[in-house]
């Protein structure tokens, strides 16, 4: 098989999660910047130059759009790229398409122009993409509430283009967040307004103060998208600044039961959450004996009414007690609030985007209170904040989970890549001893059928010469000179040992070449009944020249303890590629041991096999080597993990071996060994595949 094109698709697959990890790479940038400014320009600006590199398109922009002015729109940010023109400097009027943008858009529906030529668009709309030299357009609506606020348009120029699906996921979910961002805006806006409103009927300097206030406030939930972090940081920031006994989050689940997830409690008061935990009733009640007394009020009527969990105006205020025995509570209720302590609270409801999530509580258990107008708007923005906080951590937390995936997913594919050059490496090592092995096999084939012949040939000619000498004794002189000269006894007497001597070494040669073959078995890529003692002997042939004396190594000695073993049905040449990894480890740690003299003599590898009760087949290679720290043991098998210094190994032998026992022929391998006294590796293998078994 070609490498390259095997290659190919793997390729591809990086090149996509390339691509992928780039998107969400964007997309952090985008919540980042979303996270520390409250500059709405600042993050429109970042997000069309996050999103033009991202997409590699011509033009992004952010297009607002002014119903009272007739649909009057203008861009307001854009990146844009060389040799296009800038829309920026131009207003323009849309009041034409008036009706069909207020269809096509406040119901959040995008548009999708592959070509602005085929789509059957107004021509009111191709002349206005047509004097931005628009050719294909991806338009998202940013909407603040349910209104629309205006549109962010993707822009390739050079050319018509097909939008992935995933390209118009990955836009939407970062208008998304750019609606989050202009709510955020809204919201800051709405504190400014709220806060001038305020200072008119209160004293200038308690105003200033309390706007500082619920600035720290907003900003310490701001500074984390942990929401204990932020849960803990509210609640204790709260009740510091309004000097209350108990402020708690509470939420709910799906059935509209609920419990305390967090409180700031002051010294003295029970907590709430170590509460519901021993008296399961109190979570009941919030949702249950709570919710029916709160229904008296027409606010919390509608809420009940409406659908199970109700609707409220986002932050309202739904119930602010001063006097909980006042307030006409039943006796339930009493019993509730009297068991959280309470004497007077306010309560605010939290949303995350438009349901209800939880509940934001100030508790004030040692006396009645009258909770002042500034206090309740506190609770209130700091309730919405919270709302967008949690909406925040939730998608920061799902980026977060999708770029661990594409981490993991980069990881395993640079594992594949080193195990499919590895095992190429393998394969044309098999390759190789296997074309030795036949090109070998020829020409000792030949040697040794002829020397039958020859010793056949040369017993001839000997009887022949005594025949002639026993018939002619009166040799010529010249002929007995020659005769002499030659030293025909002894030839006669050595010919015949060295004709035995090449018939022993070509017995020999034919074996080694038998050797060779059984360790590269190319023509066995399925499972066969294989005799796993020729798999080792082949193994250890192999690597005869690393076992014999060196200069300043000694030789290392091979001991077999071989059972009585069956034949087993496993992948040969897997299993001989197993052999091969840790029988080269074991020469390679006594080698170690030897080049640090903490061995002078017999250096000794133990190769012994059995049957087990189990009736698996048992296999044991152990070394008097340098041994494995403890430290390192438990980490051998993992890819890409060595001991070696860089460039003596891959640390993909182990990890390989593991995955032919472990996953491939279901058996067990594991590691044995002490610092300074060697290392023994044991391998358990079925006689059979659990799949042939059953």
């Amino acid at each position: 098989m070609d490498n390259s094109s095997a290659m190919q698709p793997i390729q591809l697959k990086s090149e996509q999660q390339e691509y992928q990890f780039n998107m969400k790479t964007a997309l952090s940038r985008v919540i980042a910047k979303i996270r520390e400014s409250l500059d709405i320009d600042s993050i429109f600006q970042i997000t069309v130059s996050e999103l033009r590199r991202s997409l590699k398109a011509d033009r992004v922009g952010v297009l607002r759009f002014y119903p009272e002015l007739g649909w009057q729109g203008e861009f307001i940010c854009e990146d844009v790229g060389d040799g296009w023109s800038s829309p920026l400097t131009d207003k323009f009027s849309v009041h034409g398409l008036a009706e069909e943008l207020a269809k096509i858009y406040q119901q959040g529906r995008i548009q999708v122009l592959t070509d602005i030529y085929e789509h059957g668009i107004s021509d009111c709309q191709v002349q206005i993409l047509e004097k931005y030299q628009v050719l294909a357009n991806l338009a998202v609506p940013l909407l603040k509430g349910k209104e629309l606020w205006g549109l962010l348009c993707i822009h390739q120029c050079s050319s018509s283009r097909q939008w992935e699906t995933s390209e118009i996921e990955f836009v939407q979910l970062i208008a998304t967040h750019l609606e989050i961002a202009l709510q955020q805006a809204d919201y800051i806006e709405q504190v400014k307004v709220q806060s001038a409103q305020i200072a008119q009927t209160k004293a200038q300097e308690k105003s200033v103060e309390w706007q500082k206030t619920i600035a720290i406030a907003i900003e310490k939930i701001r500074q984390s998208l942990d929401l204990e972090t932020i849960f803990r940081a509210s609640t204790a920031e709260i009740r510091k600044l309004i000097k209350t006994d108990r402020v708690a989050i509470y939420r709910f689940n799906p059935d509209w039961t609920g419990e305390f997830v967090f409180e700031s409690v002051g010294e003295g008061w029970i907590s709430l959450i170590d509460e519901q935990s021993q008296r399961p009733e109190l979570r009941e009640n919030v949702s249950e004996c709570s919710a029916k007394d709160l229904a008296k009020t027409p606010v919390v009527d509608t809420y009940l009414q409406d659908t199970e969990g109700g609707r409220f105006t986002k932050g309202e205020v739904y119930r602010v007690c001063n006097d909980i025995y006042s307030a006409g509570f039943s006796d339930c209720y009493i019993k509730v609030l009297e068991a959280y302590q309470a004497k007077a609270y306010v309560i605010i409801a939290i949303y995350h985007g438009q349901k209800l999530w939880g509940l934001l509580a100030a508790y004030h258990n040692t006396e009645m209170r009258n909770w002042q107008e500034d206090e309740v708007y506190l609770l209130t923005q700091v309730s919405t904040q919270l709302g967008v906080a949690i909406q925040q951590a939730e998608l920061f937390a799902q980026t977060q989970r999708q770029k661990e995936e594409i981490a993991q997913t980069l990881k395993e594919l640079k594992e594949t890549q080193s195990q499919l050059i590895h095992s190429e490496k393998m394969a044309s090592l098999g390759q190789l001893v296997a074309g030795i092995a036949h090109e070998i096999n020829n020409p000792i084939s030949f040697i040794y059928g002829n020397i039958t012949y020859i010793n056949e040939h040369t017993n001839d000619l000997f009887k022949l010469l005594d025949t002639y000498q026993k018939n002619c004794p009166n040799l010529p002189t010249i002929i007995q000179q020659q005769i002499a000269n030659l030293d025909l006894d002894y030839i006669t007497d050595d010919l015949p040992k060295i004709l035995a001597s090449m018939t022993t070494g070509a017995e020999r040669i034919s074996q080694l070449v038998l050797s060779l073959r059984t360790f590269a078995r190319l023509d066995e890529a399925d499972m066969k009944p294989v005799n796993l003692h020729e798999g080792l002997d082949s193994t250890l042939l192999i690597l005869q020249h690393r076992l014999q004396p060196k200069t300043n190594y000694p030789a290392i000695e091979v001991i077999k303890e071989y059972g009585n073993l069956p034949e087993i049905v496993c992948y040969a040449a897997q299993m001989n590629q197993v052999f091969m990894n840790i029988i080269n480890n074991a020469i390679d740690a006594i080698e170690h041991k030897i080049f640090w003299n903490e061995i002078n003599i017999n250096p000794q590898i133990i190769i012994s096999t059995k049957v087990t009760e189990e009736h698996t087949i048992g296999i044991s290679i152990a070394d008097n080597g340098c041994g494995i720290p403890d430290n390192l043991r438990s980490r051998i098998f993992e890819p890409f993990f060595t001991t070696k210094e860089p460039g003596q190994g891959t640390g993909l032998g182990l990890s390989i071996s593991y995955k032919i026992v472990v996953e491939k022929h279901g058996g067990k391998i594991k590691c044995i060994s002490e610092p300074g006294k060697g290392c023994e590796f044991y391998l358990e293998i079925p006689q059979q595949p659990l799949a042939l078994v059953s």
